[in-house]
C-alpha cells in the first residue's frame, strides 16, 4: 500500500469566540481561505496540486451550512478545479479530515489531499444545528443522553477523579501553553491571521490565562451542577443508566473545561510522486488511524478504546509511543487516559492543550496532529498518537511516525 506522508501542517491562533474577540467580524469562509492560502504559499502548489480539500466543521448551519469546503477552495487562491469535501464527526472532524485523506492516499485515490477544519464559535453558536440525538424525544430517551459537561461529571465520579485533580491539571495546561509560546513551539505552524488590508489581527492564542492558579479554580462554581441537580436533572437521567451510582461528583467549571474559540487547521497529505512533483520534504508519515462508538451517556470515554484499537491493529503497545495529544475537552477525559494507560503526565499534551487554548471544534483535531508533529520534531522522537473523545459517544486516533 501507498504511504501516506505528512508534508505541512498550518494552523491560525485561537480567538476567543466572543464578539470581543479578535477574530469575531472573520466568517467561517475567510478564515479557512486564508488557512488554505497559507498553505498554498508555504508550498508552491499550483493548478490541480491536490486531489481534494476536505475539511471538517460540526455546527453546520448558517454561515458554516452547505458544502463550507467548496466554499472556502472557491474563496481561496486555489485553483477552482479542486473540489470540496465538509465532514463532521462533531470534535474529531478535522482529525477525520486528514485521517480520510491519509487513507484516500494509501488507497490510490490520488496523489495528494489538504484536510483540517474550521469552527467560528462566536460567530455560530455550539449547538445551533439541533442534533437529534439531544433535541429527538425518541432517540435521546432511548439513549439516556445528557450534556457533554455531565457526561464528563460521570467520568469522574466513575473513575474517582476530585476537583482538585481537575483544577491542577488545568493550572498545569495552563502554564504548559505559556512555555510553549515563550519558548516559540508553534511558530513553524501558527500563522497570522490579517485583514484585507494586511493588518495582522491575531498572531497568538487569544484565549490563555496564564495567571490561573488553584486559589482562582477554587472559586469557581461547578458549571453542571444545576442542570444536573435540579430543573432539567439530567443526573436523575446518568443514574438510571448507572444505577451503582449514589450521586454525580460535579467537579468540572470553565476554568478545567476547553474553552469557546474560533479557528482553523489544514494538514497537507500525499504520497512519495507529489513531494517529489512539488520539491517537498515529507515530515511524517501516518502509520494508522482508527475510530471507534463507544457508551453515548458516558460519551467521552472514547480516547481509551479507540486506543486500544489502533495500538492491536497494528501490533502495537502504548510504550511504542513518545508522546501523546489527548484533547482537553475537559480534565477527566485526559485523567482517565492517563489512567488507563499508566502513562507519564509529563509526555502527554507537553505544550498545553484545549483547556489552556481553547477547542474550535472542527479544528481541533487537525491541530493536536500539526501540534504532535511539531513536538516530536522538537524533542527528537520518533512516534506519536493524536486522539479526541466525540460528542454522542465515539473516539478517533491517529498515529504518525517522523521520516
Amino acid at each position: 500500500m501507498t504511504e501516506a506522508y505528512i508534508y505541512d501542517a498550518i494552523r491560525t491562533p485561537r480567538g476567543k469566540g466572543r464578539k470581543d474577540g479578535a477574530l469575531h467580524e472573520v466568517t467561517s469562509v475567510r478564515l479557512s481561505a486564508l488557512t488554505l492560502n497559507a498553505l498554498k504559499e508555504r508550498n508552491n502548489l499550483e493548478g490541480h496540486a491536490v486531489e481534494d480539500v476536505i475539511w471538517g466543521n460540526v455546527t453546520q448551519v448558517m454561515e458554516q451550512g452547505g458544502c463550507l469546503a467548496r466554499s472556502a477552495v472557491l474563496a481561496s487562491d486555489l485553483d477552482q478545479s479542486i473540489p470540496g469535501l465538509a465532514i463532521n464527526r462533531f470534535c474529531a472532524s478535522g482529525m477525520e479530515a486528514v485521517n480520510l485523506a491519509a487513507n484516500q492516499v494509501k488507497g490510490g485515490a490520488g496523489q495528494a489531499y489538504i484536510a483540517g477544519g474550521v469552527e467560528m464559535m462566536g460567530r455560530v453558536a455550539m449547538g445551533s444545528d439541533g442534533a437529534a440525538i439531544a433535541v429527538d424525544p425518541s432517540l435521546a430517551m432511548e439513549t439516556y443522553f445528557v450534556p457533554q459537561g455531565i457526561s464528563a461529571d460521570i467520568i469522574a465520579t466513575e473513575y474517582g477523579f476530585t476537583r482538585e485533580q481537575a483544577d491542577a491539571l488545568a493550572v498545569e495546561s495552563q502554564r504548559r501553553a505559556k512555555a510553549a509560546w515563550d519558548d516559540n513551539r508553534f511558530a513553524k505552524s501558527v500563522i497570522t491571521v490579517r485583514d484585507q488590508n494586511g493588518i495582522a489581527i491575531l498572531d497568538h492564542d487569544e484565549y490563555m490565562r496564564p495567571g490561573t492558579d488553584m486559589q482562582s479554580l477554587g472559586a469557581l462554581n461547578a458549571s453542571f451542577q444545576m442542570m444536573g441537580e435540579q430543573m432539567p436533572g439530567f443526573d436523575k437521567v446518568a443514574m438510571l443508566k448507572y444505577p451503582h451510582l449514589e450521586r454525580i461528583n460535579h467537579i468540572h467549571h470553565a476554568g478545567n473545561s476547553s474553552g469557546i474559540v474560533d479557528g482553523s487547521a489544514a494538514v497537507l497529505i500525499g504520497n512519495k510522486e507529489f513531494g517529489e512533483q512539488y520539491g517537498l520534504k515529507p515530515r511524517a508519515r501516518i502509520k494508522a488511524t482508527a475510530k471507534i462508538g463507544t457508551d453515548p451517556t458516558i460519551m467521552l470515554t472514547g480516547p481509551v478504546p479507540v486506543t486500544q484499537k489502533i495500538l492491536a491493529d497494528n501490533g502495537m503497545v502504548i510504550s511504542d509511543l513518545d508522546l501523546f495529544e489527548v484533547n482537553e475537552a475537559f480534565a477527566s477525559v485526559v485523567m482517565r487516559f492517563q489512567q488507563a494507560f499508566d502513562v507519564d503526565p509529563a509526555v502527554v499534551n507537553p505544550n498545553g492543550g484545549s483547556i489552556a487554548m481553547g477547542h474550535p471544534l472542527g479544528a481541533t483535531g487537525a491541530m493536536i496532529i500539526g501540534t504532535l508533529l511539531d513536538e516530536l520534531e522538537r524533542q527528537d522522537k520518533e512516534m506519536g498518537l493524536a486522539t479526541l473523545c466525540i460528542a454522542s459517544g465515539m473516539g478517533a486516533a491517529t498515529i504518525i511516525e517522523r521520516v
